[in-house]
Protein backbone atom coordinates (compact mmCIF):
# COMPACT_ATOMS: atom_id res chain seq x y z
CA UNK A 1 0.00 0.00 0.00
CA UNK A 2 2.94 2.33 0.55
CA UNK A 3 1.44 4.45 3.43
CA UNK A 4 1.37 2.12 6.86
CA UNK A 5 -1.61 4.57 8.15
CA UNK A 6 -4.73 2.68 5.87
CA UNK A 7 -7.89 1.11 6.81
CA UNK A 8 -8.75 -1.95 5.09
CA UNK A 9 -11.79 -2.38 3.01
CA UNK A 10 -14.24 -5.28 4.44
CA UNK A 11 -15.99 -7.42 1.81
CA UNK A 12 -18.35 -8.39 3.98
CA UNK A 13 -21.71 -6.42 3.49
CA UNK A 14 -22.98 -4.90 7.09
CA UNK A 15 -26.08 -3.16 7.53
CA UNK A 16 -24.36 -1.72 10.57
CA UNK A 17 -20.79 -0.13 10.59
CA UNK A 18 -19.12 0.21 13.85
CA UNK A 19 -19.63 4.03 15.16
CA UNK A 20 -16.07 4.61 14.95
CA UNK A 21 -15.10 3.62 11.44
CA UNK A 22 -18.90 5.23 10.17
CA UNK A 23 -17.43 8.45 9.48
CA UNK A 24 -14.51 6.75 6.90
CA UNK A 25 -16.73 4.43 5.41
CA UNK A 26 -19.45 6.73 4.09
CA UNK A 27 -16.32 8.30 2.31
CA UNK A 28 -14.97 5.55 0.96
CA UNK A 29 -16.68 2.17 1.55
CA UNK A 30 -14.41 1.17 4.49
CA UNK A 31 -15.13 -0.26 7.93
CA UNK A 32 -12.37 -1.60 10.12
CA UNK A 33 -9.01 -0.34 10.48
CA UNK A 34 -5.65 -1.83 9.46
CA UNK A 35 -3.41 -3.51 12.09
CA UNK A 36 -3.94 -5.96 15.01
CA UNK A 37 -7.48 -5.02 15.75
CA UNK A 38 -11.02 -4.84 14.62
CA UNK A 39 -13.60 -2.16 15.44
CA UNK A 40 -14.61 -3.73 18.57
CA UNK A 41 -11.49 -4.35 19.87
CA UNK A 42 -10.15 -0.43 18.55
CA UNK A 43 -13.10 1.18 20.83
CA UNK A 44 -12.50 -1.03 23.85
CA UNK A 45 -9.18 0.67 23.69
CA UNK A 46 -10.04 3.70 23.41
CA UNK A 47 -12.84 4.03 25.69
CA UNK A 48 -10.51 2.48 28.61
CA UNK A 49 -7.17 4.32 27.33
CA UNK A 50 -6.46 7.25 30.06
CA UNK A 51 -3.49 7.87 28.51
CA UNK A 52 -3.38 11.14 26.65
CA UNK A 53 -3.77 11.37 22.62
CA UNK A 54 -0.86 12.57 21.10
CA UNK A 55 -1.50 15.20 18.32
CA UNK A 56 0.59 16.23 15.80
CA UNK A 57 0.02 19.71 13.44
CA UNK A 58 1.49 22.23 11.69
CA UNK A 59 2.79 24.85 13.65
CA UNK A 60 2.67 28.77 11.31
CA UNK A 61 2.21 26.51 7.78
CA UNK A 62 5.92 25.02 8.44
CA UNK A 63 7.15 23.42 10.85
CA UNK A 64 5.93 20.09 12.51
CA UNK A 65 4.37 20.47 16.75
CA UNK A 66 3.43 17.92 18.74
CA UNK A 67 1.58 17.70 21.71
CA UNK A 68 -0.17 15.62 24.14
CA UNK A 69 -4.41 16.45 25.11
CA UNK A 70 -6.47 14.47 27.02
CA UNK A 71 -9.29 12.74 24.68
CA UNK A 72 -12.21 11.08 24.50
CA UNK A 73 -14.02 9.22 21.44
CA UNK A 74 -17.99 10.10 21.41
CA UNK A 75 -19.56 10.75 18.10
CA UNK A 76 -17.09 9.47 15.18
CA UNK A 77 -14.59 11.08 16.79
CA UNK A 78 -11.83 11.97 19.31
CA UNK A 79 -12.79 14.96 21.62
CA UNK A 80 -10.09 16.83 23.32
CA UNK A 81 -10.32 20.27 25.66
CA UNK A 82 -7.91 23.33 25.51
CA UNK A 83 -7.38 26.60 26.94
CA UNK A 84 -8.78 28.88 24.36
CA UNK A 85 -5.45 30.70 24.20
CA UNK A 86 -3.16 27.85 23.67
CA UNK A 87 -1.18 27.79 20.43
CA UNK A 88 -2.48 24.86 18.82
CA UNK A 89 -5.82 26.45 18.46
CA UNK A 90 -3.80 29.20 16.24
CA UNK A 91 -1.81 26.35 14.62
CA UNK A 92 -5.11 24.57 13.72
CA UNK A 93 -6.80 27.85 12.17
CA UNK A 94 -3.80 27.59 9.77
CA UNK A 95 -4.27 24.51 8.42
CA UNK A 96 -6.52 21.86 10.08
CA UNK A 97 -4.80 18.61 9.09
CA UNK A 98 -3.67 16.73 12.12
CA UNK A 99 -1.85 13.26 13.01
CA UNK A 100 -2.42 11.69 16.16
CA UNK A 101 -1.66 8.42 18.19
CA UNK A 102 -3.16 6.96 21.57
CA UNK A 103 -0.69 4.34 22.68
CA UNK A 104 0.18 2.40 26.10
CA UNK A 105 3.35 3.80 28.01
CA UNK A 106 4.54 0.48 29.37
CA UNK A 107 5.39 -3.07 27.61
CA UNK A 108 3.48 -4.60 26.06
CA UNK A 109 3.09 -1.19 23.97
CA UNK A 110 -0.80 -1.59 22.00
CA UNK A 111 -2.32 1.30 20.41
CA UNK A 112 -3.97 3.34 17.85
CA UNK A 113 -3.18 5.83 15.35
CA UNK A 114 -3.95 7.74 12.45
CA UNK A 115 -4.71 11.07 10.92
CA UNK A 116 -7.33 13.16 10.54
CA UNK A 117 -9.33 16.49 10.60
CA UNK A 118 -9.19 18.78 13.41
CA UNK A 119 -11.86 21.69 14.21
CA UNK A 120 -12.29 24.31 17.05
CA UNK A 121 -15.36 25.30 18.69
CA UNK A 122 -15.61 27.53 22.40
CA UNK A 123 -16.89 25.43 25.23
CA UNK A 124 -18.22 28.13 27.41
CA UNK A 125 -19.78 25.83 30.22
CA UNK A 126 -16.50 23.61 30.32
CA UNK A 127 -18.62 20.67 29.93
CA UNK A 128 -16.06 18.58 27.88
CA UNK A 129 -13.31 19.17 30.49
CA UNK A 130 -15.38 18.50 33.15
CA UNK A 131 -16.05 15.27 31.65
CA UNK A 132 -11.95 15.06 30.82
CA UNK A 133 -11.01 15.81 34.96
CA UNK A 134 -13.23 13.05 35.53
CA UNK A 135 -12.23 10.67 33.35
CA UNK A 136 -8.21 11.43 33.59
CA UNK A 137 -8.46 12.54 37.43
CA UNK A 138 -12.06 10.81 38.76
CA UNK A 139 -13.35 14.35 39.18
CA UNK A 140 -13.08 17.85 39.96
CA UNK A 141 -12.11 17.75 43.30
CA UNK A 142 -8.45 19.11 42.63
CA UNK A 143 -6.21 22.13 42.45
CA UNK A 144 -5.80 21.35 38.87
CA UNK A 145 -9.43 20.88 38.02
CA UNK A 146 -10.05 24.16 40.10
CA UNK A 147 -7.31 26.08 38.06
CA UNK A 148 -8.88 24.82 34.77
CA UNK A 149 -12.27 25.71 35.99
CA UNK A 150 -11.48 29.31 37.02
CA UNK A 151 -14.37 31.60 35.28
CA UNK A 152 -11.46 33.73 34.14
CA UNK A 153 -10.42 30.61 31.88
CA UNK A 154 -11.72 30.48 28.36
CA UNK A 155 -12.59 27.11 27.14
CA UNK A 156 -12.27 25.25 23.51
CA UNK A 157 -12.79 21.92 22.82
CA UNK A 158 -11.30 20.44 19.81
CA UNK A 159 -12.60 17.37 17.39
CA UNK A 160 -10.83 15.46 15.87
CA UNK A 161 -12.77 13.51 12.62
CA UNK A 162 -10.63 10.41 11.95
CA UNK A 163 -9.46 9.82 7.98
CA UNK A 164 -7.30 6.60 8.43
CA UNK A 165 -5.82 4.58 11.51
CA UNK A 166 -3.81 1.57 12.13
CA UNK A 167 -3.67 -0.22 15.23
CA UNK A 168 -1.00 -2.36 17.00
CA UNK A 169 -0.61 -5.07 19.71
CA UNK A 170 2.50 -6.01 20.68
CA UNK A 171 1.01 -8.04 23.32
CA UNK A 172 1.86 -11.54 21.97
CA UNK A 173 6.05 -10.81 21.42
CA UNK A 174 6.76 -8.59 24.67
CA UNK A 175 6.15 -9.31 28.31
CA UNK A 176 4.18 -6.81 30.57
CA UNK A 177 6.58 -4.31 32.12
CA UNK A 178 5.88 -5.90 35.34
CA UNK A 179 6.85 -9.66 34.68
CA UNK A 180 10.06 -10.77 34.22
Amino acid sequence: MGNYLAFVADPRPSAVCPSIFRAAARCVGMDRPAGAWDATETEAFLGSATVPIRLSCHANRESLWMLSLWFLYRDDAFWCATSADADVVDYLADDDHVAFEISTNEPPYKGVRGNGTASVEPDEEKTLLRELLARYLGGTDSDLADRLLSPDREEVTISIDPDRLYTWDFSDRMPAADSE
